[in-house]
């Protein structure tokens, strides 16, 4: 086959197909977007019964060993609601106990490091300290606002509440109930050659989204009660409502824990001095080494196998685009993007893409 002879240099009119063919899929990731922004309440609340499938799927498998189906989703919905009242009771309880003493606390510790910019190697003034404390809370305002502008934009009214809370629940039931042929249904309406890498790119996103929703609660658990026992031995006051922050700031992954770990430093720096705050610093440290070498390859295996400069990323882009809701949903959505993609380019050796055509059958074989 000829090529056009128009003077058109082969690696220009390369880049340009690269270049359109990539300007087309942004507009169409563009499209997507605006459809789902539109239909953001039952998209979230979609979402949100996916996560709590995840949760509730082993617990229902459990109880399906000796009792009815409907029987095992409905207690397994009752463990996990229990244990989320329990979870956010604590918190909260802790929070409301603690809360004064905590804030004073802080309070104190930033005093001191105001202080010490002052006199400090750094020599700052007082009026670069206002203008980078203004800054801070101008962001802190930035982002709370955002947050609260883009939920109560995105439920309206209490009618749309109800109709997303009502998604939630019918969304987790069937999820449960009849997940198999629901997912059946719509690789239906794809065509014949596509059917079975849709399949597969389907199973692969969900292992990727519910093992990581599993295991982030098992692993701020653990970053929690590591960072309690830590503080209880530094003798550090205010070690429950602490490790509460701990619990969840580490639902974001890599940066959570170490910022809300800041605030145990803090404390320390106010209630037991400057050598007390560097050994809880040292201990985030270890927190964080262990949960990035120990805690999250082992219980989340292959589920979210990105690196920390992507999950990094991916925390600043959906916490830009969605504000917090976003820095939460970003790593396992970003790991099930990931996965389909190593399917899809043939870079995943557990699921070769194009999948091998079947063994010939032997000549004279029944």
């Amino acid at each position: 086959m000829s090529t056009p002879d128009d003077g058109i240099p082969g690696t220009l009119r390369l880049t340009a197909g690269i270049i359109w063919r990539l300007l087309v899929v942004l507009a169409g990731v563009v499209v997507a977007g605006y459809v789902l922004n539109i239909i953001f309440p039952v998209a979230a609340a979609l979402f949100f019964a996916m996560l709590m499938t995840a949760w509730a799927q082993p617990l229902m498998r459990l109880f399906r060993r000796f009792l009815p189906k409907v029987l095992s989703m409905v207690l397994a919905l009752l463990v996990i609601g229990a244990l989320v009242v329990v979870i956010l009771g604590s918190v909260i309880r802790s929070t409301i106990q603690e809360g004064p003493k905590l804030v004073a606390a802080v309070e104190s510790g930033i005093t001191q490091i105001e202080d010490w910019l002052k006199t400090g190697p750094l020599q700052l003034t007082d009026a670069n300290i206002s203008a980078l404390l203004a800054d801070m809370q101008d962001w802190a305002k930035s982002v709370a606002g955002g947050l609260f502008g883009d939920v109560m934009g995105a439920l309206g009214s209490l009618g749309t509440l109800v109709i997303a809370a009502s998604v939630f629940l019918y969304a987790v039931v069937f999820f449960l109930l009849t997940p198999r042929p629901i997912w059946n249904w719509v690789i239906s309406w794809m065509p014949k050659r596509l059917q079975q890498p849709t399949d597969v790119s389907g199973t692969l996103a969900w292992d990727a989204i519910s093992g990581y929703t599993r295991g982030i609660v098992i692993v701020a658990f653990c970053d929690a009660v590591l960072v309690f026992i830590g503080l209880t031995i530094l003798q550090v006051p205010l070690a429950p409502a602490l490790s509460a922050v701990v619990f969840l700031g580490a639902f974001i992954p890599v940066i959570g824990a170490p910022i809300a770990t800041f605030f145990a430093a803090v404390v320390a720096l106010a209630e037991r001095g400057p050598l007390v705050a560097l050994l809880v610093v040292a201990l985030t440290v270890v927190v964080g080494s262990f949960d990035g070498d120990v805690l999250q390859p082992l219980v989340m295996g292959k589920a979210v196998s990105l690196h920390p400069l992507a999950i990094v990323f991916a925390i600043a882009a959906g916490g830009i685009a969605m504000g917090i809701v976003g820095a939460l949903i970003a790593v396992p959505v970003a790991g099930a993007i990931y996965s389909v993609a190593k399917y899809l380019t043939g870079r995943d050796p557990d699921h070769p893409y194009p999948p091998s055509p079947p063994p010939p059958i032997a000549a004279g074989a029944a």
